[in-house]
């Protein structure tokens, strides 16, 4: 199955990248050489693409609705980011097949692009604005309950999903090192993977690892675990257990698979540069007792 989040992504930045050039460019040059640098190996293309020509050519009708909707945010006030998400969630809302993509989806696929790439108050903006179109035009799909699917509600019951992932650090000239992947939402984040059927959490590492960054590892120690729930279309609720372990490897070139899933680059950094990195939140801890135990 594509993945429709990423798919959605690569077309916020080109329309990113044409806003900002003030149409100059080719938009679909700009896909193109957006797929190849943040997709590739990403086989969702005509989806991308027919996105990208819908919101063009419905911009004014979008912006329209735009100052309609939010009347206190003229449309130049309102940030590229913001704007351009807004007319792609808006796109989906008011004209997109909705039998391939509800309504609600549409609004919460736009959220989730304003966590991602917005400001502090972003989703929050998109929420409002999106929620306001969707009332008025009279919240199409609200009564098909019968329709949908319906998913587990106790988090106790939610299917579990099981990864295992590594703080991997080398040490080079006497200075620690540690590697990181870099995704395509602007985070250096930790390499992880699914386990496979009878893969012990260890060996999964390992692969993991060395499918992503190309390296081989020794397991030093378990860090910490972290559990989170995300959602899926078709599985609904999913706790997501992550177990992460402190690996030890050479200090050695780095070498990103290109069928990576959202992953953009991989490098270096000198233990000293850590804490200036862009990192997810709940990466803090385990990256905090690595560097206490390698600094003892």
């Amino acid at each position: 199955m594509a993945n429709r989040h990423l798919s959605r992504s690569i077309v916020l930045q080109t329309l990113f990248e044409w806003d900002f050039n003030e149409s100059k460019e080719n938009s679909e040059e700009i896909l193109n050489r957006d797929i190849e640098e943040f997709g590739p190996g990403l086989d969702d293309t005509p989806f991308m693409a027919d996105l990208l020509s819908g919101v063009i050519k419905k911009r004014a009708i979008l912006d329209e609705v735009i100052e309609k909707a939010a009347p206190d945010w003229p449309l130049d006030k309102i940030s590229i980011v913001d704007r351009n998400i807004l007319r792609i969630g808006l796109f989906e809302l008011l004209f997109g097949d909705r039998s391939q993509v509800p309504p609600k989806v549409a609004i919460n696929e736009a959220i989730e692009l304003a966590k991602s790439f917005g400001g502090d108050k972003s989703s929050r903006f998109v929420n409002g604005v999106l929620g306001g179109v969707y009332k008025e035009i009279g919240e199409p799909g609200k009564d098909e309950v019968g329709k949908k699917k319906k998913f587990e509600t106790d988090p106790a019951k939610f299917p579990i999903e099981k990864k295992a992932g590594a703080v991997v650090y080398a040490k080079n000239e006497d200075k620690i090192y540690f590697a990181f992947v870099h995704d395509v939402f602007g985070y250096w984040t930790l390499s992880k993977s699914g386990l496979k059927e009878n893969e012990k959490e260890e060996e999964a590492t390992i692969r993991a690892i060395k499918e992503e960054m190309g390296i081989d590892i020794k397991i030093k120690e378990l860090l910490g675990r972290n559990e989170y729930i995300a959602s899926h279309p078709e599985k609904g609720k999913i706790r997501k257990q992550v177990a992460f372990f402190l690996a030890e490897s050479k200090y050695e070139s780095l070498t990103l698979e290109k069928d990576n899933g959202g992953l953009d680059g991989v490098e270096w950094f000198p233990i000293e540069e850590v804490p200036s990195l862009k990192i997810y939140d709940n990466m803090i801890p385990l990256l905090t007792k690595a560097i206490e135990i390698l600094t003892k």
